[in-house]
């Protein structure tokens, strides 16, 4: 399992650092909504979609709200009141983990991947756009995701002990969530310099960041649990499926694009 990991890894690491850096708009456009309709793909299981063509159907409604998304985003407040949504959605979905966990109607969780795929799609185009010194903020808060999660597996690896969501992952410790947040601190802070921001404010908002991070993948990882799927998908040999990669970017980065438009960068 390492071994599949570590060259899936290497295999896919390059080509999404030249699509985040390099490449132009015209491809990296297209390849992250390629990416979030795979996403739509794997959710549909989460909804009762298993035919492959209520899956494709699924992928299909996906696709049209991400247009729609994208069309609203022309108007002065489009994109404010759509991360704004996102975000009242993690509340919702924060409260949904900590009070009842165990019960998914498939319906909702149809809606919730609405709310998590759509938004995403825009801030992953957006941060993508906005540069300082050749580094994009998409890099960026990928980085701080990345940073969180090897922090919060490591940490909890070695000082483990007090369950973080036990009826959703039982795996996850309070110890490791503070690695995370701990490893996140420190990226943000490298940040704050890099793209030359207040640290009094762009520390707080990766914070925040990182702590909806883990919202998005316990909250995956709810879903998943309820649908009897240990991965989203077989995609991506030694990972799973792509929501197994981007459940926590589908939550950091439609509140990090918020926090950033609120700062005026956006």
């Amino acid at each position: 399992m390492l071994r599949e990991r570590v060259i899936t890894a290497l295999i896919l690491a390059p080509f999404l650092l030249w699509v985040l850096v390099w490449a132009p708009d015209s491809v990296t456009v297209p390849v992250i909504a390629g990416v979030i309709l795979l996403g739509a793909w794997e959710w549909a299981q989460f909804c009762g979609c298993k035919p492959h063509w209520q899956r494709a159907l699924y992928v299909v409604a996906i696709g049209v709200a991400m247009a729609l998304a994208w069309q609203a985003a022309d108007s002065p407040n489009g994109l404010l009141v759509i991360w704004c949504v996102a975000l009242l959605w993690w509340c919702v979905a924060f409260g949904w983990l900590a009070l009842m966990p165990q019960r998914v109607h498939v319906l909702f969780a149809g809606l919730a991947g609405f709310l998590v795929l759509t938004p995403t799609w825009l801030a992953l185009v957006h941060l993508d756009r906005i540069a300082e010194q050749h580094v994009t903020y998409l890099l960026f808060v990928l980085l701080l995701v990345f940073a969180a999660d090897i922090g919060a597996y490591f940490s909890g690896r070695a000082f483990g002990r007090l369950k973080l969501a036990p009826r959703v992952s039982p795996g996850k410790t309070w110890e490791g969530a503070l690695g995370g947040m701990l490893s996140a601190a420190l990226i943000s802070v490298a940040g704050a310099y890099w793209f030359d921001l207040p640290l009094t404010r762009f520390i707080p908002l990766c914070m925040a960041v990182a702590v909806v991070s883990i919202i998005g993948d316990l909250t995956e990882s709810m879903f998943k649990r309820h649908s009897g799927l240990k991965d989203s998908s077989q995609l991506l040999p030694g990972h799973g499926g792509i929501l197994d990669r981007i459940d926590s970017i589908t939550a950091a980065t439609p509140v990090f694009a918020l926090g950033l438009l609120l700062l005026g960068v956006l």
